[in-house]
């Protein structure tokens, strides 16, 4: 992505002297209504490489900007170069990255034997950050209106990246929520997808036992310059209304919620999406959760347009701690068919069945996925009740 060197949002740099960045504060990323870009937003057809010719949101530049600023000054586990890539020969249409830093340099994960584990602040927390991480504070206008209680966002570099700009969103760290999906939440990432103007812009979150390696409410969100087969994948309606869909098609099935932009119908489906991820949670159900830009539900394609943004929310096996030998571990960017690989041998030697069936070796058996979309079904029915 090309990033300007020039900007009038400097605000969002660090001063040059590391002694003053404890001191600096934390700017504040007011955004409004105009912001919020549902629609316009596509793919260049001459793919990817045109997307460094597409202009900057304010979000991008903000983000971006300090971002790299970070990694200038040495804020991460390790310098991030352009990753080789690959996709995957196949109908599926995975794409593969080498990251073999992050394999080896991410922090270790914690302890979790719980998906409803509670926060224990003497384990590492975001807390414990240098100041220099924390890019900015994300902040709703006053005038944006909504029903849900609002939470500030700080957006954080992810120290250990998958790839550019990735960052975490976490709501208030003094306040030491466990890793369980609240609303506020949801709805800054959302909203962080609807401000971002490049389309591989994505968000996510890995609950407890979905390969969460830190029990401190946050989320994803990170740069990929490369369609995803989450984003036009057909679905069928699982509800009369239309509001929850399934998502057949590989790399997994998943249920899928949709928006067309801000405004009530947005809110809707953040709440709609964390009553499912509170049931998922209550009943010891691992679970990961995508969001992109992407297609309207119904017999849509690969190359369909981006008219709205694309909830992706999976039940899966409880994985705790990290699975060796594997050529990737699967979580919300694998499910939605972003491979990060480990090591030079397993990226030259990946195909798209063997990807297959790490993936599948984490979903649910058949009969508890048959359970748990019935009563997602009827969690939905109770909204015309």
């Amino acid at each position: 992505m090309a990033i300007p060197h020039g900007s009038s949002e400097t605000s969002y740099l660090l001063p040059p002297n590391s002694e003053d960045w404890g001191g600096h504060g934390i700017p504040d990323f007011v955004y409004g209504q105009k912001e919020l870009v549902p629609e316009g937003i596509q793919w260049p057809r001459s793919g990817p490489s045109l997307l460094d010719t597409l202009p900057l949101s304010r979000f991008d530049s903000a983000l971006c900007l300090a971002w790299r600023q970070r990694m200038e000054l040495g804020l991460f586990r390790y310098c991030l170069g352009d990753l080789q890539t690959q996709t995957l020969p196949g109908a599926v249409g995975f794409v593969a990255q080498l990251n073999v830093e992050r394999g080896v340099q991410r922090r270790s994960p914690q302890n979790i034997r719980s998906v409803r584990q509670a926060f224990d602040p003497e384990q590492f927390n975001f807390n414990q950050i240098r100041p220099g991480e924390v890019l900015f504070r994300l902040h709703r206008d006053p005038d944006l209106p909504s029903a849900l209680q609002q939470d500030d966002i700080l957006v954080v570099i992810n120290v250990s990246p998958l790839e550019w700009g990735h960052v975490l969103l976490v709501p208030e760290p003094a306040r030491g929520l466990p890793q369980r999906l609240l609303p506020g939440a949801l709805q800054a990432g959302v909203e962080a997808v609807l401000l971002s103007s490049h389309p591989g812009f994505r968000v996510g979150f890995n609950s407890l036992g979905g390969l969460a390696s830190v029990n401190h409410l946050h989320l994803h969100g990170y740069y990929l310059a490369h369609r995803l087969p989450v984003e036009g994948a057909p679905s069928e309606p699982l509800d009369p209304g239309g509001r929850l869909h399934l998502l057949q098609a590989l790399p997994a099935p998943g249920f899928l919620f949709y928006t067309s932009g801000p405004g009530p119908d947005l809110e809707a489906l953040i709440s709609r999406v964390c009553r499912a991820t509170d049931y998922l949670a209550d009943h010891e159900i691992a679970h990961n959760l995508f969001v992109t830009r992407g297609a309207p539900p119904g017999k849509t394609s690969s190359s369909s347009a981006l008219t709205g943004v694309r909830v992706i929310l999976w039940a899966r096996k409880s994985s705790f701690g990290i699975k060796e030998g594997e050529a990737f571990n699967v979580a919300l960017c694998e499910l939605a068919g972003h491979l990060p690989v480990k090591t030079p041998q397993d990226f030259s030697s990946l195909t798209e069945a063997v990807a297959l069936a790490i993936i599948r070796d984490c979903l649910l058996p058949p009969d508890q996925a048959e359970k748990v979309q019935a009563a997602l079904v009827a969690l939905i029915a109770k909204e015309e009740q």
